[in-house]
């Protein structure tokens, strides 16, 4: 049997977590809007890469791949190359636990690597 909605019935289209009615002294239904809350971006990191002329090309293509797993092949030698060319390469922008992990881990395996707030 298909359920009807009597016709006195009210169908809300606005969720119930953000209105609550409440009684006034009047006897009148009021409707209180909860406040929006705002959700502020957390601060990015850039992850740099600086150039090195100890490590082979490879290696640093490869242990980027190793400590970055998010980074394809082709992204880790664009990194490595910019590294080359500028002297500093950008290897991941994220928050700040993991660009720390990712620089701490880049340096552990013989890289020189900052990190710095992104502007």
């Amino acid at each position: 049997m298909p359920m009807t909605i009597p016709p006195f019935a009210t169908v809300s289209t606005t969720p119930a977590a953000t209105e609550t009615p409440s009684r006034s002294p009047g006897g009148a239904a009021v409707i209180e809007k909860a406040p929006e809350r705002v959700r502020k971006t957390s601060p990015r990191y850039k992850v740099l890469l600086h150039n090195d002329p100890v490590n082979s090309m490879e290696y640093v293509v490869n242990t980027l791949r190793q400590v970055v797993p998010s980074l394809s092949e082709q992204d880790a030698i664009a990194v490595m190359l910019e590294a080359h060319n500028t002297g500093v390469g950008l290897v991941i922008v994220c928050d700040l636990e993991p660009a720390e992990f990712y620089c701490e881990t880049l340096k552990a395996k013989g890289l020189t690597s900052t990190i710095e707030p992104e502007s």
